[in-house]
């Protein structure tokens, strides 16, 4: 999807019938498919192929051959038998890149099924997410996923990079460990140096505060990144000599003291609401804001002009937009109103069609419910 908001035209093979899996995760459930599905799928064509059936795989082996970009997520080796994996493809197009997603790579760990929730708990990314003494969680979202899928957007780009400077493609290869592992960075380097990452519900393991705590009414999420931070906090709150107070004096110290430090706060804050705490520090310069849902960010981000949603057409579930901006107009990025999610097997004639004629032919312009 990312690809496609960037200007490609993305052709995403689906099982004839049924489709993708995410087609039919749900509630909620749209119109068409289900939200889980239209999150992820904007901007794609969909052409639906069995590629066990010979007439189909040989079209699904001339679309390989024509791309610029070969995305596949199947177990490592499966393809084979196909003659979709790397090397055949690579035979007839020297230029292809080849990205392979899988769960825990294509050595010893080829054979494990990889799901989003299954490397939240076996990459670490549960152990240290939840209360201290409460049960490991998961992330609220398919963090893994979503991580895994922007690391696979990155070694795209520098693989075409590379291919503008040599004329050749590559395979690259993504799993959801390596990528969570890479993005748990300091507690990934706190673990390395033989530390045991743990639990500390809100809490961070390096920085106080750097957490919420509770006001009068509910909790308020403090983020002191530096001491400066700290003093202004300190004087906001009534209390200048906490910030030369030894225990407190630096990060490193309240750290090791951060139990106090969070008592003393708490008793600081407990005279006034949450609301007024955050006017008074945002004012001081001290980062801090309320612990919102996920529809009071959407409206947080409307409010500042970040213009979080966008429209693929009437009747469409509002897609959250591509969250990068560019300085420069371009035809080919963030354009105005993206090819809706795709019902299954819309654009399939068309596709068809193409893969049929002369192989120098340019992909169609693909549009909404194409059949």
């Amino acid at each position: 999807m990312t690809l496609a908001d960037l200007g490609a035209t993305v052709i995403k093979v689906e099982r004839p019938g049924t489709g993708d899996d995410t087609r039919t995760w749900g509630p909620p459930f749209t119109e068409r498919s289900t939200a889980y599905f239209e999150s992820a799928n904007r901007g794609k064509a969909s052409l639906t192929l069995d590629i066990a059936d010979p007439g189909d795989r040989a079209l699904a082996q001339e679309l390989a051959r024509r791309a610029d970009v070969f995305v596949e997520n199947f177990k490592p080796g499966s393809l084979a038998r196909y003659g979709l994996d790397h090397e055949t493809v690579a035979a007839t197009n020297p230029r292809i890149v080849y990205c392979s997603i899988s769960g825990f790579g294509s050595g010893p760990g080829a054979n494990l099924p990889g799901y989003d929730f299954l490397v939240q708990a076996v990459g670490g990314l549960m152990s240290i997410t939840g209360e201290a003494d409460g049960e490991p969680l998961k992330s609220g979202v398919a963090l893994v996923d979503v991580l895994t899928g922007k690391d696979a957007v990155i070694g795209i780009q520098a693989a075409l990079a590379a291919r503008s400077r040599t004329g050749r493609g590559q395979r690259i290869e993504v799993s959801l460990l390596t990528s969570l592992l890479a993005a748990m960075v300091n507690q990934t380097a706190n673990a390395s140096l033989g530390l045991v990452p743990r639990r500390m519900g809100n809490q961070h393991p390096s920085i106080a505060p750097y957490e919420t705590l509770r006001c009068a009414d509910g909790l308020i999420a403090v983020a002191c990144g530096n001491d400066g931070q700290f003093r202004r906090f300190a004087a906001v709150i009534g209390d200048c000599a906490l910030a030369d107070d030894e225990r407190f004096a630096n990060n490193p110290a309240r750290v090791t003291n951060r139990a106090a430090l969070v008592d003393t706060l708490e008793l600081a804050l407990a005279g006034n609401p949450v609301q007024h705490w955050i006017d008074v520090l945002t004012a001081a310069g001290v980062p801090a804001g309320a612990v919102g849902t996920v529809n009071d960010g959407i409206a947080l981000a409307e409010r500042l002009g970040l213009k979080p949603l966008s429209q693929t057409g009437p009747g469409y579930l509002p897609q959250v937009r591509h969250p990068v901006t560019y300085s420069h107009d371009s035809p080919d990025i963030e354009a105005p109103i993206p090819l809706p999610p795709p019902i299954l097997g819309s654009h399939t004639t068309a596709v068809r069609d193409w893969l049929a004629g002369p192989p120098d032919a340019h992909p169609p312009i693909l549009k909404e419910n194409q059949t």
